[in-house]
């Protein structure tokens, strides 16, 4: 890799500011088919990233390279884009911080687990969905992933930030056949080995597959239910935009000048973490130190979350939002562990009657301003305790309405990647069907 100091020198002669990022990614995939091991992949990414100012000129450069000629490259590559960028008085990094929150996520003892053993966990989960019923026909993309990260920040200010962890994932299909075929995915994640159960999750992806079998087409009207916490999380994906301080500052955000103010259910309490969800890390990509941002307590909107520059735009300190997705791109205002708290309720164990959101389809379409949605739904129908599957309907809406016509909330918050949520009882589902 290069070294440091040829490189500190190099940045103080040509700018006037800097910040440069270390990333190094290491992945191993293990994939499972037809009861035996399907694939092995191994992957390792090292890079460098840079952003520098000069005469109030923001730049970006990155590179893979590690030869002796790399640094002299990456900075040459900042200086020549220095004349095309435009002036911004706000552009700047962050200061030094004395402390980082304590974060333990690195699983040396699943590190050092023999490939046979990891291949096992995986065959294992395919295994669980084959044997679960006859009609559980296929399976696809079963797979174990293993991936670790690692990051150092630093910048002209004397900020100095390193860290690193582990992520496992563990996911698979179930098809399952009765006439007509229906499948399922699911997966889990934890920073442990250890941690991840395939024969539980295999058994959990079997069982949905075969209970979608024979579904209906539901009656249109308005419904009460539930909403799973794969389906909250997908909802939650299409708000989380309007808590970003750079959607304020463009004034993309319904919850513009709305702090103070009921937005809510009194039931949620909205949360957005850098020590939570499968981005966690105890700091941001501009070397932010991690932190627990209240966003919304008890249907009361609380404030927005912000980057160094939008924070500096706005005139507010920087919460740790700062999101580096990788080695090419730089850092950006974005959610990190963005969650509905759990509650102290077990609202799944206890319905009875309504409907049942499973999975959501088309939320990418869904407007993040406004938080109006027109979405595939899929779920289960309830009478009296007993389900039934309905397929091939639309679900109407707005995000913001649904969320205040929360009546219940779950004690199963559940996080698929940066996002969590119990499983949310809401009034007034608006479906479309026959």
């Amino acid at each position: 890799m290069i070294e440091k100091e040829h490189l500190v020198h190099a940045l103080k002669n040509a700018f006037d500011s800097y910040e440069v990022c270390f990333l190094k990614e290491r992945t191993k995939k293990y994939e499972s088919f037809e009861r035996e091991l399907y694939g092995l992949v191994f992957k390792e990414e090292e890079g460098i990233a840079l952003r520098a100012v000069k005469d109030h000129r923001l730049v970006f450069s990155y590179t893979y390279e590690t030869g002796e000629n790399a640094a002299a490259a990456l900075v040459e590559n900042a200086v020549a884009l220095v004349p095309f960028m435009d002036r911004d008085e706000h552009v700047t990094f962050p200061e030094k911080y004395g402390t980082y929150p304590a974060f333990q996520a690195y699983d040396t003892a699943g590190l050092e687990t023999p490939d046979s053993e990891k291949t096992s966990r995986v065959l294992t989960l395919e295994r669980t969905i084959l044997d679960y019923d006859k009609r559980i026909v296929q399976t696809r993309n079963c797979e174990l992933q293993e991936v670790t990260i690692e990051s150092t920040i630093f910048n002209a200010n004397g900020l100095q930030a390193e860290a690193h962890k582990t992520i496992y994932t563990l996911g698979g299909l179930a098809v399952a056949a009765n006439g007509e075929e229906v499948s399922w995915y699911d997966w889990s994640w934890s920073h442990a080995l250890n941690e991840l159960e395939p024969v539980s999750l295999g058994g959990r992806i079997a069982e949905k597959a075969i209970s979608f079998l024979d579904g209906k087409v539901l009656r249109t009207g308005a419904y009460e239910g539930l909403f799973t916490p794969g389906a909250a999380c997908d909802i939650l994906s299409v708000l989380a935009p309007s808590f970003l301080g750079e959607s304020l500052y463009k004034d993309k955000t319904w919850l513009k000048e709305r702090a103070g103010q009921q937005c809510f259910s009194p039931l949620l309490n909205i949360t957005d973490s850098g020590l939570a969800g499968m981005g966690s890390f105890p700091f941001d990509g501009e070397g932010v130190p991690s932190q627990e941002n209240a966003l919304v307590r008890e249907g009361y909107f609380q404030g927005f979350l912000f980057d160094v520059y939008y924070g500096r735009k706005l005139g507010r300190p920087s919460t740790g939002n700062g999101v580096r997705p990788g080695v090419k791109e730089p850092p950006k205002c974005s959610p990190r562990g963005f969650c509905i708290e759990k509650g102290r309720e077990d609202v799944a164990g206890a319905f009875q009657d309504g409907i049942i959101i499973e999975e959501l389809m088309g939320t990418h379409t869904a407007n993040t301003v406004t938080g109006d949605f027109s979405v595939g739904a899929l779920g289960h129908i309830c009478k009296s305790g007993e389900k039934s599957p309905f397929k091939g309907v639309i679900l109407s809406g707005n995000a913001f309405e649904l969320l205040k016509n929360v009546k219940g909330v779950g004690d199963d918050l559940t996080f698929y990647g940066g996002y969590g949520s119990p499983t949310l009882y809401i009034s007034n589902l608006k479906i479309s069907g026959v």
